[in-house]
């Protein structure tokens, strides 16, 4: 080796070694800061000649374990989407109230009928009077109240998702454009490095909104993708919209047709021109966005149905009537007449009748409806399985009604109208069909019909019947609108008094017996759309026992969540532990690093000095 090549050598020696010290120098000051990849360098041996070799610097490599860093992503998309849900969760039991405190709903429905129990054991009492009318104004104040704080609940996840939307495009944006920047880099240097440490952080961001796969071409651009496929970047990025709206009510669900939806809905829009509705097509399956579209859409939305049932079984146990038909006959022809005069919007006629040629029983409810535009109407208007519901247009009056049923029955039953309001069906003499039974359920609207039912609670102002029109159900968002009629709290002997000819002894316990008695005991069927039962197996027992399974449902499905956060976290922190123990900077490493370094680069000075010597040596003989 000639001095020439040594001195070169050394001086490659004495750059490789600068810059290995100016990447210590960048890991140590970088040891806290947030995504920072620890580097170490890149170093390839050369040739000098037929007997040398010198060193040459290639770039820098990140440390990090790729295995690793996808299953964090992974994972931080399930413990973004568990985290947040078990937030909401937790709020939501706020809201119910703790268990056996004053403010809980439990409570409260108790100290109602703790009133009602009262009244029909002292039912001349005024103060016992009162008492139930200023428990019952509690109780639907209450209900009012949590659904107000259920709807805000609803209007933060939508909210979140706006939030969430932004947050989401600034992440793909940045990712596109580092992907620019660095794109067809053959080698990493300490700026390269750096862009993909700040895009692997976008990279994160975003894995916490949604669910992700990433993969990297060769041209060290990454293309993210949602778990189900949808690309987000590519060359260029994807750009998310959210169409939040300002007020979420009770009656605002989310729909694949926007002229029904009465909240936000995400749509992704490519480089390319095309749109996807993420929602529709379910593209996001876990992180946060995850997480607040199934808060907003389904569990507060059933949480809100659960107050609903309450409310509106709480109304019509009171207040619904039922008649018996009475039974008439027509030649060989049997069946009932009832009258349906007093049916309203939303009331039912209740028909029963055998199939004699295969000896099975069939069940229809008939519905009365005053706006054509609702019907058909499915059979989950009702909670009971068995039944089949025919709606039937009333606006024609009752005439309209029998020919709309002659029609359904052809055959079968006949339908006809004898005098006045009544409605009068026939079975066809028994060849293919015998009559059971045939009676009318109306909403009683005063308060002294001489029957113990009553309007206790009303909607608003207006009388509740669970009418069902073109805009949809009454019973939606009942809870936020059940008051106690006006008319109770002005005159509280109407609790006890139901008849005014004769008039109802001031100590008779009829009605206060059964008020008490549809409130604690009476058995009720509640819908499915409740999350209580099933469509096929709904559930049947009293009110109270409904409340209890609707808090013991909320308070395990609060535990589940808070336990899948939980464990979720441990996962997401034990993966996050092997990523820095092999990514983060250790600076007991570096300053051992720095002392190998500081020897090589004396080693290096000293062949230099040494070279020196020799030439100043040559130069002077």
């Amino acid at each position: 080796m000639s001095l020439s090549q040594a001195l070169g050598t050394a001086v490659a020696g004495l750059r490789t070694t600068q810059a290995g010290l100016a990447l210590i120098s960048g890991n140590v000051a970088n040891a806290e800061t947030p995504g920072y990849v620890k580097r170490t360098l890149n170093q390839t041996t050369i040739s000098t000649g037929a007997t040398g070799s010198s060193v040459r610097v290639e770039g820098v490599t990140r440390q990090l374990d790729q295995y690793i860093q996808r299953q964090l992503r992974t994972e931080t998309s399930g413990g973004a989407y568990a985290d947040l849900r078990s937030q909401f969760y937790s709020r939501l039991q706020q809201v119910y109230g703790d268990p056996g405190s004053a403010t809980a709903l439990e409570t409260i429905y108790s100290n109602f009928t703790d009133a009602l129990q009262s009244l029909s054991v002292s039912p001349d009492d005024f103060s016992a009077r009162t008492a139930v009318i200023n428990s019952a104004q509690v109780l639907a104040q209450h209900l009012n109240n949590l659904t107000a704080d259920i709807q805000g609940l609803r209007s933060d996840a939508e909210q979140g998702l706006a939030d969430a939307v932004r947050t989401a495009n600034t992440a793909m944006t940045r990712i596109a454009e580092i992907n620019q920047q660095i794109a067809g880099t053959n080698s990493i240097d300490g700026a390269t490095a750096t862009l993909i440490d700040q895009r692997d952080q976008y990279i994160s961001q975003l894995s916490e909104l949604m669910d992700i796969r990433v993969t990297t071409d060769d041209a060290n651009r990454v293309m993210v993708y949602t778990g189900a496929g949808t690309q987000l970047v590519g060359t260029q990025p994807a750009h998310l919209d959210f169409d939040a709206f300002g007020t979420v009510t009770a009656a605002s669900f989310w729909n694949a047709d926007p002229t029904k939806r009465g909240v936000g809905t995400l749509t992704l829009s490519t480089a390319t021109g095309g749109t996807t509705d993420l929602i529709t097509n379910k593209a996001i399956r876990s992180g946060q966005i995850a997480a607040y579209l199934e808060m907003r859409d389904q569990v507060l939305v059933q949480a809100q149905s659960q107050l609903d049932q309450l409310a509106s079984s709480m109304s019509l146990a009171l207040s619904d009537h039922t008649t018996a038909g009475t039974p008439v006959t027509s030649g060989a022809q049997t069946g009932f007449s009832v009258d349906v005069g007093a049916l309203a919007a939303g009331n039912t006629v209740q028909l029963t009748y055998t199939d004699t040629t295969t000896n099975t029983q069939r069940s229809f409810t008939l519905v009365r409806v005053d706006d054509p535009t609702a019907l058909p109407l499915p059979n989950s208007t009702t909670a009971d399985p068995n039944d089949q519901v025919i709606g039937l247009d009333w606006t024609g009056g009752i005439a309209s009604v029998v020919n709309q049923l002659n029609a359904k029955f052809f055959g079968k039953l006949t339908f006809s109208n004898p005098a006045g309001t009544n409605l009068q069906v026939l079975d066809n003499g028994g060849n293919t069909t015998r009559m059971d039974a045939f009676s009318a359920t109306a909403t009683a609207q005063t308060l002294t019909g001489g029957v113990p039912e009553l309007p206790l609670f009303r909607d608003g102002v207006a009388a509740y019947t669970g009418e069902i029109d073109g805009s949809g159900k009454q019973i939606t968002g009942f809870a936020g609108r059940i008051t106690v009629n006006a008319q109770l709290a002005t005159d509280p002997s109407r609790l006890v008094i139901y008849n005014t000819s004769p008039v109802t002894p001031s100590g008779d316990p009829t009605r206060p017996n059964f008020l008490r008695d549809r409130m604690t005991s009476a058995s009720l069927m509640f819908s499915f759309e409740a999350g209580i039962g099933t469509a096929t197996a709904p559930f049947s027992g009293s009110l109270p026992s409904f409340l209890r399974q609707v808090i013991s449902q909320q308070g395990s499905a609060a535990e589940a969540a808070k336990n899948l956060s939980d464990g979720q976290a441990l996962v997401v922190d034990a993966l996050k532990q092997r990523f820095n123990d092999a990514s983060a900077v250790s600076v007991d490493t570096e300053m051992s690093n720095l002392l190998v370094l500081q020897t090589a680069y004396g080693a290096n000075a000293r062949v230099v000095q040494a070279v020196k010597e020799m030439f100043d040596t040559l130069m002077n003989i």
